[in-house]
């Protein structure tokens, strides 16, 4: 059994999450909370609330034990990116590409 969370259409690029999340995967949820108040990152405060989201799904939802919780997964997908433009020398313009992420992070008792 695991309960799940979902962060859909954050503003950050999907590969600034993944390098936060490739820290906090398989470990248990104190470590994990740990981890992310003490890393200077964009994606750690983001990261924080799906964390906390995921272990009171796990409580009301399942009955675990907030204690006994780990990371079993948690992935990055891009979500759609938006185009805007910046204007350039001689009329040109460059395009910006402001990226979004779908965050999913699941936890689960260890037995």
């Amino acid at each position: 059994m695991e309960a799940k969370a979902y962060l859909k259409y954050a503003r950050i690029s999907p590969r600034k999450v993944q390098i936060v999340l490739d820290l906090i995967r398989g470990k248990d949820v104190a470590t994990a909370m740990g981890i992310l108040q003490n890393k200077p990152r964009a994606a750690s405060e983001l990261l924080i609330k799906l964390l906390k989201s995921a272990i009171a799904n796990a409580e009301n939802n399942f009955q675990m034990d907030a204690s006994k919780l780990y990371v079993s997964e948690c992935f990055v997908c891009p979500g759609p990116t938006l185009k805007r433009i910046m204007p350039r020398a001689k009329g040109s313009a460059d395009r910006i590409l402001k990226r979004t992420s779908h965050v999913t992070m699941a936890v689960k008792e260890r037995d």
